[in-house]
């Protein structure tokens, strides 16, 4: 396989730790639709406002949210650039996968070929 990128690895760990999470998911799928306080953010989850707030920071910590204060309300906001990196480096692997799957594929035609070769030649 080739090299793999070279993202700096504590920023990878960081967000893949954080979309390890189903909230945390949840919560930037939400997030993907416009800002939302951490009020709006808690109304479609069973888990309180504290728990929704470290959620945040997990995700603030990876770079994939920013937090606005705006009088009393901190409107979080999606960054997605983190992402990219993790994207990428996914990618070597879908890659790495087609191609193994692509000669397996030729593996599995050849032997079909073999196969009905040789009942022709019984």
């Amino acid at each position: 396989m080739e090299q793999m990128h070279a993202a700096a690895p504590d920023a990878l760990d960081a967000v893949f730790a954080a979309l390890a999470d189903p909230t945390r998911r949840a919560i930037l799928t939400r997030l993907a639709a416009g800002e939302a306080s951490v009020n709006e953010l808690t109304a479609p989850f069973a888990i309180s406002q504290p728990a929704v707030s470290k959620h945040l920071k997990v995700l603030e910590r990876a770079g994939l949210v920013m937090r606005d204060v705006d009088r009393q309300r901190r409107p979080a906001r999606l960054q997605a650039a983190p992402m990219q990196e993790a994207v990428r480096w996914l990618e070597e692997f879908r890659r790495f996968w087609t191609s193994s799957l692509d000669e397996l594929d030729d593996l599995l035609e050849e032997l079909k070929r073999s196969e009905r070769k040789g009942r022709r030649d019984e």
